[in-house]
């Protein structure tokens, strides 16, 4: 018995000092504080091929509420959903044209190395053939990611990420520039994850999502979600492995539609996430742990040319 328990403390110990070692940043202002993880190809928490290595947020909190955090059962820093929201992912870039063994892009990864004829698919173990470079500027309320690209299976970027809170509000900023370097157009589209984890509570009837448009899922929402013209509801709540996907149209071609409230009624904490730029597409994803608005942006840049968008995230509590 003494053996087991020096077992498991010394596993807790490793596991400890292992998070103590990953590269991180704290960010506050005048009413939110987050911690973000920094991309590291050594040490970095989040090593994988599907993610954006940047703007990793370890745990915001505004009076009293969390919003992020694990969700996931297994960690491995090279897992493909083994990391923790708000994140984004970009659409591959090349993938179509490349042949086996030949390589394709995606933003804030790298170029990877292409398996089969097959369609792409983000859980498959593409080999990681060039990392790029990445930069990071750190200050008091933000930290800036840059991560430059070159020549890789024919394309070249610069993208920039500043994550930063805003003076006086209780507001997260994504703010995105991306710079084609190179000489072939780059076409892809963004999207934003979220993974929200409010409070640590169960995705249930105590969350809603909101819209500011007429909202038409395009999926069987099972017995599980109900929609009410521009509302998300849980009807229960999703149990061990239960998991739950939706697209959703309704949305029009301006970036007011995209504009989504999550709410807990039984803590009283409520996020609203609004861009810059419209829509191209709109899902939802929950699991037990987690409740995923999955926004879309488009992303076409000439040569020489750039790109940029931008994500806010306005934190406030529910009159209770």
């Amino acid at each position: 018995m003494i053996k087991y328990l020096s077992g498991l403390l010394l596993a807790s110990s490793l596991m400890a000092a292992t998070l103590v070692d990953i590269p991180q940043a704290q960010i506050s202002n005048d009413s939110v504080k987050a911690t973000l993880y920094l991309p590291d190809t050594e040490n970095g928490y989040y090593r994988g091929t599907r993610f954006d290595w940047a703007g990793v947020i370890a745990n915001l909190e505004y009076k009293g509420h969390t919003y992020f955090g694990k969700w996931f059962q297994q960690y491995d820093p090279y897992l493909h959903d083994a990391i923790i929201g708000p994140v984004e992912a970009f659409d591959p870039i090349g993938y179509d044209q490349a042949k086996p063994g030949e390589l394709f892009v995606k933003i804030g990864v790298g170029s990877l190395q292409k398996i089969d004829n097959g369609p792409y698919k983000f859980v498959a173990p593409y080999k990681h053939v060039d990392s790029g470079k990445w930069s990071v500027q750190k200050k008091g309320d933000q930290v800036r990611f840059t991560h430059v690209l070159k020549d890789a299976a024919g394309y070249s970027y610069e993208y920039e990420k500043t994550v930063k809170l805003t003076k006086g509000k209780p507001e997260l900023v994504l703010e995105h520039r991306l710079k084609n370097t190179g000489k072939q157009k780059i076409e892809t589209a963004v999207y934003n994850h979220n993974f929200l984890v409010i409070d640590e509570q169960p995705s249930g009837p105590d969350f809603r999502v909101q819209f500011p448009f007429a909202i038409k899922p395009t999926d069987d929402l099972k017995d599980i979600l109900a929609s009410n013209t521009r509302e998300l509801r849980f009807l229960r709540p999703l149990q061990n492995r239960e998991s739950i996907y939706t697209l959703i149209e309704g949305y029009g071609p301006n970036a007011s539609d995209y504009d989504i409230k999550v709410e807990n009624t039984k803590t009283g904490a409520g996020v609203r996430i609004r861009a810059d730029r419209p829509l191209s597409k709109l899902a939802f994803w929950s699991n037990p742990k987690n409740l995923s608005p999955e926004p879309f942006i488009a992303v076409n840049v000439e040569p020489g040319k750039e790109f940029t968008w931008k994500i806010m995230y306005e934190f406030y509590t529910l009159d209770k």
